[in-house]
């Protein structure tokens, strides 16, 4: 008798490595508090075992992620190893980079290349000239899709039906008076954004800060980040948004369509 091929099913649950995916989750827990964490509070926020999160954290801390006296632990540096690794070989950060300090330098404000991580976008990637200082768009720094011009501009690539279910299903907090959380009200402006090729919000996200965004599309047409370009709303104008810096973003998503694959 042949013997029977495993299911996908097995395969994915054998090949799963659950010492792993609890290592990983207990990194991440270490952006909970500002400075060193107990074992029992990161035991908590990982949802693991004490003598389990004990054992984690001592074998981060023989590969040099981790630094701790046996009551609280801290991130080292070689963590940024890891981000450092995803940037180097991301392609859009390549390409985009010099593309972002153009445009940036163009408009005398920060530009920004942005990428959807579940639910949230995430930025990895900015252009700015020296003379603008802004403390909320660092690499790395995450922020809901739903309420975000780049997050709307990369919703926008699913189908109507797609977007509707997705809509409804996320999480979706108020973070300013002007945060639009309705499903149908936001189906209805991803949809139209898709139709006019971008998206700006205004003081959704972040209460003084309104910003335009703009999809970048691979050789095949297909969304695969978002570019933008934002202010504080005291500074400039929704309209400028439009007339100054939409042109600048729209030239420069088109000029590296055929260079991502």
């Amino acid at each position: 008798m042949p013997k029977l091929k495993r299911s996908d099913s097995h395969e994915r649950s054998t090949d799963f490595v659950e010492s792993l995916d609890r290592g990983l989750r207990l990194l991440q827990c270490f952006g909970a508090a500002a400075g060193p964490m107990t074992l029992s509070d990161l035991a908590r926020a990982a949802e693991l075992p004490r003598a389990t999160a004990r054992r984690i954290l001592f074998t981060l801390q023989r590969g040099g992620f981790v630094a701790g006296d046996g009551k609280l632990f801290s991130l080292t540096p070689h963590v940024l190893t890891l981000a450092a690794s995803y940037l180097r070989s991301n392609q859009l950060v390549t390409v985009l980079q010099p593309v972002l300090d153009r445009v940036a330098i163009a408009a005398q404000e920060i530009s920004s290349l942005a990428v959807l991580d579940g639910d949230d976008v995430v930025f990895i990637a900015r252009g700015g000239p020296a003379r603008v200082f802004s403390g909320g768009l660092d690499i790395g720094y995450r922020l809901p899709a739903f309420c975000t011009s780049v997050g709307r501009t990369m919703l926008g690539r699913l189908t109507d039906t797609e977007l509707a279910v997705r809509l409804r299903a996320m999480k979706r907090e108020r973070l300013t008076p002007q945060t639009v959380t309705d499903p149908k009200t936001l189906l209805t402006r991803i949809i139209a954004d898709r139709a006019q090729g971008y998206s700006l919000v205004d003081r959704e996200a972040e209460p003084h800060f309104r910003s335009i965004s703009v999809p970048v599309r691979r050789y095949d047409d297909v969304i695969v980040a978002a570019i933008n370009m934002g202010a504080h709303v005291d500074r400039v104008p929704a309209q400028e948004l439009i007339g100054r810096f939409l042109p600048l973003l729209r030239e420069a998503a088109e000029s590296v369509r055929s260079q991502l694959l």
